[in-house]
């Protein structure tokens, strides 16, 4: 016979007619516990795109984080979406900024809405993101070429103003080859009927006829490429912004979109 494993205690029944139930059973949910309309402040803080929720633990304990004018070092500690939360100063929106870059087509008109039911370059990034994105400035219904768009206020702000001098190049296609003489005029500056206008460079593009121009401008005005070239009497047959701000169409065919990478980001910020 051989030696039982068993130490002491009741003894099992030799009872085998019933069998063990080995289904396995649906784990029931947990019910949901807490105000909704409350977040941790950490989570708070990364959702605001400053950090990751590790990360920003270390600066709430540091006290870099105010709520409602009082500091907080409280892990763990949860705030309303209505309360004032700052970083080192500066208010936090709740909402994680977000930074699309578009390669806009041809006939799609800059706004966020038409009323008289033209396409606009909204419809081209509807599957981008839930966010409430803006074009960072605007690039005309027969003007192709990189347009941005993001929920970033103070970004937009520094892009679209034209004392950062925002690099913006673009490819020009006209309807007959640009003479020397008009393109020294355009070097040296021109008379427009809203004011001066001065490039920060123009030149034929290599290669190609003397009617395909690149120019850089950092001027903001309204069609204002295309009115450079109609002052000296040529039609602007294809207008293509290639460059925006360091940013470029590399990898990015027309009509598609891409998120800007964690360095274009910070490049952007470091624009004074």
């Amino acid at each position: 016979m051989a030696k039982s494993d068993y130490r002491g205690g009741r003894r099992p029944s030799k009872n085998t007619s019933r069998k063990p139930n080995f289904q396995n059973k649906k784990a029931q949910p947990k019910p949901k516990t807490g105000n909704p309309n409350e977040i941790r402040l950490n989570r708070y803080i990364a959702n605001a795109g400053i950090c990751s929720r590790r990360e920003a633990d270390t600066y709430i304990a540091a006290g870099n984080v105010t709520v409602n004018g009082k500091v907080i070092t409280e892990m763990g500690y949860k705030v309303k979406r209505t309360d004032d939360v700052r970083f080192d100063g500066r208010k936090l929106n709740l909402e994680k900024k977000e930074y699309i870059l578009l390669n806009k087509p041809k006939n799609f008109i800059t706004t966020t809405s038409d009323e008289k039911g033209r396409r606009t370059v909204m419809e081209l990034i509807s599957s981008a993101s839930n966010a409430r994105l803006l074009p960072v400035g605007r690039l005309d219904r027969n003007t192709t070429g990189l347009l941005l768009f993001t929920n970033d206020g103070d970004l937009t702000k520094k892009l679209t103003h034209p004392k950062h001098g925002v690099r913006k190049i673009y490819q020009v296609s006209l309807d007959k080859n640009l003479s020397l003489v008009d393109l020294r005029k355009i070097e040296e500056g021109l008379e427009l009927e809203d004011g001066p206008v001065q490039v920060d460079a123009v030149s034929y593009i290599q290669g190609a006829p003397k009617k395909e121009i690149g120019i850089e401008i950092h001027s903001g005005r309204n069609r204002i490429v295309r009115r450079i070239f109609e002052s000296l009497g040529y039609h602007v047959i294809k207008l293509d912004r290639v460059i925006f701000a360091g940013l470029t169409k590399k990898d990015l065919p027309r009509g598609h979109w891409r998120n800007l990478t964690e360095q274009e980001v910070i490049n952007l910020g470091m624009i004074k």
